[in-house]
């Protein structure tokens, strides 16, 4: 199994480099790739930020990705939780961290939007400081 990179999965999802596209979407149908959080979550802010994706289509295009059946990413589970908590209106990045939360009873934030949104959630608890 290989571990792609930020700039791989990029180049796959925004077809924006002919030929660095070509060999992504060659090795994401060919190769079992493992997709770390951390590749998956830089990922989701380089379209966001740089490419001015929409959100909404920054998840769907993920879930996409990652829904191919040669694709493996790590906590596939939390990663599963965190696109479903995005339809709360949590941005991914901050879903994906409260998702992850392993044996913390709580999580704290400074963001208080987001402490708001996440009382609505199951199997977190989030407190605003």
């Amino acid at each position: 199994m290989l571990a792609a990179d930020t700039n791989v999965l990029v180049r796959f999802l925004t077809n924006d480099d002919a030929a660095q596209s070509a060999r992504a979407k060659r090795l994401l149908s060919t190769e079992h790739v493992w997709v770390s959080k951390t590749v998956l979550l830089e990922t989701a802010w380089v379209l966001l930020s740089v490419y001015r994706v929409p959100a909404v289509e920054v998840n769907h295009n993920l879930k996409r990705m990652l829904g191919l059946p040669n694709i493996h990413v790590e906590d596939a589970v939390q990663v599963a939780r965190a696109f479903e908590w995005t339809a709360t209106g949590i941005e991914f990045a901050d879903a994906l961290h409260l998702a992850s939360v392993a044996n913390a009873h709580s999580f704290v934030t400074f963001d208080r939007q987001l402490a708001g949104r996440a009382s609505k959630l199951k199997g977190v608890r989030v407190a605003a400081l």
